[in-house]
């Protein structure tokens, strides 16, 4: 005869809390994501996978529900997906059906995805890789998707290269050259200012999916900053990527502002309810500190911001 073992985590806690959030992290699973004609790209992605609890049960039969965790990622992530925040969202309504104590079950999933491109100077063919997030947020009433990337670049601080030209301006007056000749150059030659690698983050989410392109994403963010950067670069291109940083010198606020600019021209049909997520985290070079800024708004509010400064 079989033992029946105790089911300790149907029973109750000892403290009668409920939990917003308990579940597993860095479950690993490869994603393949469609491409049209041509094959499709191979993710390496890692979930987060989470449930809410209420205060009369103990647990969530953690290791029990593992495989059920297990089975619900490999249903969602078996054959080709055109959409992550899809694939994240159908995980997360197969998640809520399979418990029937819970209300609210969320995923997560985040992946690094190699992007091919040519340096800026000498087109040379070179590879980089971006952070590609997604989620999905599943209620009884609704499925709440996100999708976007974290990527990363270079910027340049205004207010030292505005020191640097301000000497540079005394030292071509003290050298005989007329200011006409001095502002000529200074507006043709970008003056040095204490460079950082910049990391800017940008996701979008709505109920149902977000009516965005995962790589128009990715770039608005990577142009947000004061330059690309590239992984691979010979002296032309590290050339370029100097001019260009020092000619679009920006604050951690310019990047998020960038960033609401850029989201509000490309997509003028997204919807008003969509939630937009701009976060631009600055590594600096000259200090022990580092520089933040970020803003979480519905599109709605964002276009008539931007719209009132324009």
């Amino acid at each position: 005869m079989s033992h029946q073992l105790p089911d300790v985590q149907a029973g109750e806690p000892d403290v009668t809390v409920g939990l917003s959030q308990v579940g597993v992290t860095g479950v690993e699973k490869l994603v393949e994501l469609e491409r049209e004609n041509d094959r499709p790209f191979v993710l390496m992605a890692e979930f987060s996978v989470f449930v809410d609890l209420p205060g009369g049960r103990k647990g969530i039969d953690m290791s029990r529900n593992m495989k059920v965790i297990e089975e619900v990622l490999e249903s969602a992530v078996d054959g080709e997906t055109d959409r992550l925040e899809a694939l994240c969202g159908d995980a997360a309504e197969r998640l809520l059906a399979k418990h029937e104590y819970t209300s609210t079950a969320k995923v997560q999933m985040e992946a690094e995805w190699m992007i091919k491109e040519e340096t800026p100077a000498s087109g040379l063919p070179t590879q980089g890789t971006v952070d590609v997030v997604a989620s999905a947020k599943a209620t009884e009433d609704a499925i709440q998707e996100e999708i976007g990337c974290r990527v990363t670049g270079i910027t340049v601080c205004p207010c030292s290269q505005g020191m640097s030209a301000s000497r540079a301006r005394e030292t071509l007056d003290d050298l005989g050259v007329d200011r006409e000749t001095a502002e000529a150059f200074l507006d043709k030659v970008p003056q040095p200012g204490h460079s950082q690698r910049g990391h800017a983050t940008l996701t979008v989410s709505q109920e149902s999916e977000p009516d965005v392109d995962l790589m128009e994403l990715v770039d608005l963010a990577r142009d947000s900053m004061s330059a690309r950067i590239y992984n691979m670069a010979k002296r032309p291109d590290e050339d370029h990527m100097t001019y260009a940083a020092h000619a679009n010198a920006k604050f951690v606020e310019d990047c998020v502002r960038s960033m609401a600019r850029g989201v509000v021209d490309a997509y003028p049909n997204l919807d008003d309810e969509a939630i937009v997520y701009m976060k631009q985290e600055n590594d600096e070079s000259i200090h022990q500190h580092d520089a933040q800024a970020e803003r979480e708004v519905s599109m709605a509010r964002l276009r008539t911001e931007v719209t009132a400064e324009n």
